[in-house]
C-alpha cells in the first residue's frame, strides 16, 4: 500500500525528508471517522509537500500490544495476534486504500523490525542507568493503557456510583499493584520546560501547549515502563517476566519504521518527524514522554506535535466505547471519497473540536462543491465546446477584470500554501482556494459570455475568447491546488481541460507554480466530462 509520489519525483538521496506521522491506531476494533480524520489530514499535508517537489515520508500503522488488545481478542475467542492480523488486513488497510491515503509505510508493532529495535532501545536506556526497578500501586485505565492521577478521576454515578472513572472513557479504573521497571521521567521536567520555551511552536495548538506546560510544571513522576500482570507485549530483554509498557513500545514506531539501529542512511534522511499528528487525548504521551525518551537516548526531538480536536456526534466524542462510531464508508457511499476528504478539513478547524452532522455535510456539498465548483467546471467546458468547438481560444483582449483574476489567483496560491503547507490550517487553505472559485464564478456572471457571444465582430470574438480562456486557466490552477485534497476530482478536471496532453501529468505540477498565468496552452482540447459532484440522492429513498 506504499505511495509512489516520492519515487515519481526522484528525490535525491541524502536530502532530509518531510516526515509526517499519524498515531499508530489501537486495533481493538475497526476504524471510525475520528481515525480517518487524522489520517486524511496527514495525507493532504504530505501530498501538498510532494506537490512542492519535496522529498516526503508519510507513516501510519497499528498499535497491537497491551492489555486491551488481549482482552478484546479473548472476548472474540482468538489469540491476540490472530485478532490483530484480522483487523489490520480486513479493516484498517482496506479503509486507507479506499480513502486514497498515500502513505509510504505502514508499521505494525508486532513486526520484528519493530520489536527487536524496541528491545535494543530500552536495553540501552537500562544500561545508561535511565531505568530502575521499583513498585507501584495506583488507578489504571485499561482503555488508555495508563496509570491515572487521583485528581484526574471522575466520580461515578448510576451503575458506577461509588467508583472512580477514567475522564476519557467514563469507565471505572482498576487499582493495580505491580513490581515494575521505571524510566526516570521526573528528571526531564526542567529539560522539557526549557525545550518548550525555546521552541514555542513545538506543540500546537497553543491551548494544547499551555496544557502540557502547566502539567509538566506541576512535576513529573517516573514512568512505569513494564507490566508483569499479562504477557501480550514485547519482553523486557533483561527480565522476560515483564513486557514493555505499551506506550513506550508504541511511541518508538516513529523511529523503528524509518531504520533506527537497522538502516542508518534511511534514519539519517528521515528522522525525526517534521510533524506528528495526534489526537488531543494522547498529546501528553507525545509531547512529554516521547521527547524525554529521545533526550535520554541522545536523539533529536520532532519538529512539531500537532493535536487535532475530537469529532463530536450528539455532544459525545466519537469512539467505539461511547457507541458513536460511524463507518467512513457510510458517508463515502453517499457523498463520494473526494467529498469526504474535503468535508472534514473544510468544516472543522484543525486543532479544535468539531461536530459532524449529515445535514451540514449535505448543505456544504450542495452549495460549495456542486454549485460553486462543479457547476463552474461544467459551464466553462460547455461554453468552450459551444463557441469554439472545444479548442481553448487565445486570450487577446485582457483588461482590468482579468487583472483582478490574476491577482486573486496569486493571493489564493500564496495563502493556501502558507496555511496548509506551514500552519496546518487546512480549513483556511481550502477556504482561500474556494474564495478564488467564487471570484471566478462572479467574473463569469459579470462578463456574461453568453451575451458577448452574440457579438460576432472581431472585437466580440476576442473578448469571448479572453473570458473563456481566463475561466479555463483559472480551473487549471484550481485543479492543481485541490489535487492534494480531492485527487480523483482534480484528475477528472485536468483531463476535461486537456491538460494531460498539453501540460503534463497533474502529479508533476507544483503548488508554487499554480499562479504562473498561461499554463494551459491555447488550442488545448476542452471536453465536458462527467459531472464532478453529482446531485445527491435522498438516502431514505435509495
Amino acid at each position: 500500500m506504499a505511495a509512489t509520489g516520492s519515487e515519481k519525483q526522484g528525490a535525491s538521496e541524502g536530502v532530509k525528508a518531510f516526515y509526517v506521522s499519524t498515531p499508530i491506531y489501537y486495533v481493538n476494533d475497526a476504524p471510525h471517522l475520528g481515525h480517518a480524520y487524522t489520517t486524511v489530514a496527514g495525507d493532504v499535508l504530505t501530498r501538498w509537500h510532494r506537490q512542492r517537489g519535496e522529498k516526503v515520508w508519510y507513516l501510519t500503522g497499528t498499535d497491537e500490544h497491551g492489555q486491551k488488545i488481549m482482552r478484546t481478542a479473548e472476548a472474540n475467542g482468538v489469540s491476540p495476534q490472530e485478532w490483530c492480523d484480522k483487523l489490520v488486513e480486513e479493516a484498517w488497510k482496506p479503509l486507507w486504500e479506499h480513502l486514497e491515503i498515500a502513505n509510504d509505510d505502514f508499521i505494525r508493532t508486532t513486526e520484528r523490525r519493530h520489536t527487536d529495535r524496541v528491545q535494543e532501545f530500552v536495553q540501552d536506556l537500562y544500561d545508561k542507568g535511565e531505568i530502575y526497578k521499583g513498585g507501584y500501586e495506583g488507578p489504571y485505565c485499561v482503555g488508555c493503557e495508563e496509570y491515572k492521577l487521583p485528581g484526574e478521576l471522575l466520580d461515578g454515578e448510576g451503575d458506577y456510583a461509588g467508583q472512580k472513572l477514567c475522564p476519557v472513557h467514563k469507565k471505572p479504573v482498576e487499582i493495580l499493584k505491580e513490581e515494575n521497571y521505571f524510566f526516570k521521567l521526573s528528571e526531564y521536567g526542567p529539560k522539557l520546560l526549557e525545550f518548550y520555551a525555546s521552541n514555542p511552536g513545538f506543540i500546537q495548538p497553543e491551548s494544547a501547549r499551555n496544557e502540557v506546560v502547566n502539567f509538566v510544571k506541576q512535576g513529573l513522576q517516573d514512568l512505569s515502563i513494564s507490566r508483569s500482570t499479562f504477557d501480550w507485549g514485547i519482553p523486557i530483554p533483561w527480565d522476560e517476566k515483564h513486557v514493555i509498557y505499551v506506550w513506550v513500545d508504541a511511541l518508538l514506531n516513529y523511529a523503528t519504521a524509518v531504520g533506527y539501529n537497522e538502516n542508518p542512511a534511511k534514519f539519517e534522511e528521515t528522522f525525526p518527524a517534521n510533524v506528528h499528528l495526534v489526537g488531543k487525548d494522547i498529546l501528553r504521551f507525545h509531547a512529554i514522554i516521547w521527547p524525554a525518551m529521545l533526550m535520554a537516548q541522545g536523539l533529536p526531538v520532532p519538529g512539531k506535535i500537532a493535536a487535532n480536536g475530537w469529532l463530536m456526534v450528539g455532544g459525545e466524542k466519537m469512539s467505539k466505547s461511547n457507541l458513536t462510531g460511524i463507518k467512513p464508508q457510510d458517508l463515502t457511499s453517499h457523498f463520494g471519497v473526494d467529498a469526504y476528504r474535503w468535508y472534514f478539513l473544510r468544516a472543522i478547524a484543525f486543532g479544535q473540536d468539531g461536530s459532524f452532522s449529515w445535514e451540514d455535510f449535505t448543505a456544504r456539498y450542495t452549495s460549495e462543491l456542486a454549485n460553486d465548483y462543479g457547476n463552474l467546471a461544467s459551464r466553462v467546458a460547455a461554453m468552450v465546446g459551444k463557441y469554439f468547438d472545444g479548442a481553448l481560444p487565445e486570450a487577446t483582449a485582457n483588461g482590468e477584470a482579468e487583472k483582478k483574476i490574476h491577482e486573486g489567483l496569486a493571493k489564493a496560491v500564496a495563502e493556501a500554501d502558507r496555511k496548509i503547507g506551514e500552519e496546518l490550517d487546512f480549513q483556511g487553505g481550502i477556504l482561500a482556494i474556494f474564495d478564488f472559485v467564487k471570484q471566478v464564478n462572479g467574473y463569469i456572471t459579470e462578463q456574461e459570455p453568453w451575451k458577448v457571444a452574440k457579438d460576432e465582430s472581431e472585437q466580440g470574438r476576442a473578448r469571448l475568447a479572453t473570458i473563456l480562456y481566463t475561466a479555463a486557466e483559472s480551473l487549471r490552477a484550481v485543479a492543481v491546488l485541490l489535487n492534494p485534497v480531492m485527487p480523483d476530482t482534480s484528475q477528472q478536471l485536468w483531463d476535461s481541460l486537456g491538460a494531460e496532453a498539453s501540460v503534463g501529468a497533474l502529479a508533476d505540477q507544483r503548488v508554487q507554480d499554480a499562479a504562473s498565468w498561461g499554463g494551459l496552452p491555447t488550442g488545448s482540447t476542452v471536453t465536458k466530462g462527467a459531472v464532478l459532484f453529482p446531485r445527491l440522492e435522498d438516502p431514505k429513498k435509495a
